[in-house]
Parts: structure tokens; sequence; C-alpha cells
């Protein structure tokens, strides 16, 4: 069993091209249900990371692969990676 403060900080790498996403900063979690929704990655800065913040990208739960030691991987599609990361 994996607690939600074990994956704050864990690098985040999509399997399906081995790029890397970000680190967790934080989880969004269902209360009905007691489950983890999705891991939220805060967005890319516009100046150097200085000035301004994209919008923060949030991957569903279904799309996590495998939690490691210090990373998470995750498998998206290109649409989903187009659409947030590029």
């Amino acid at each position: 069993m994996t607690r939600t403060s074990e994956l704050k900080d864990k690098e985040v790498i999509n399997m399906s091209d081995g790029r890397r996403l970000g680190f967790v900063c934080d989880v969004e979690i269902n209360l009905e249900d007691g489950r983890i929704d999705a891991i939220v990655i805060p967005g890319t800065g516009r100046l150097f990371g200085l000035i301004g913040k994209d919008g923060d990208f949030i991957i569903p739960w279904e799309k996590i692969k495998k939690i490691g030691e210090d990373i998470i991987l995750v498998e998206l599609d290109e649409r989903y990676i187009r659409k947030y990361f590029d």
C-alpha cells in the first residue's frame, strides 16, 4: 500500500516515449470512495519559471502503471501529451 505522502516529490515518466513529465506536487482524492483519483504535476513556468505559471497537469490514476522508490511510470497516449506537455 502506498501513502499519499510517499507519492509527493516523485518524478513522473511516460513509458510510451520516455519523456520526463515532472514531479508530483499533489493528489486528488475521492472522499466518498476513499480512493486516489489522480496525481497532479505543476505546470511549467513561462519565463524561466519566474513569471507566471501554466495550469497544473492532472494524470488519472488509471494511467499509472508502476510506482517505484523514486519514480512513477505512467502510460499516456500522444494526444494527451501534445495537449498538456508541449
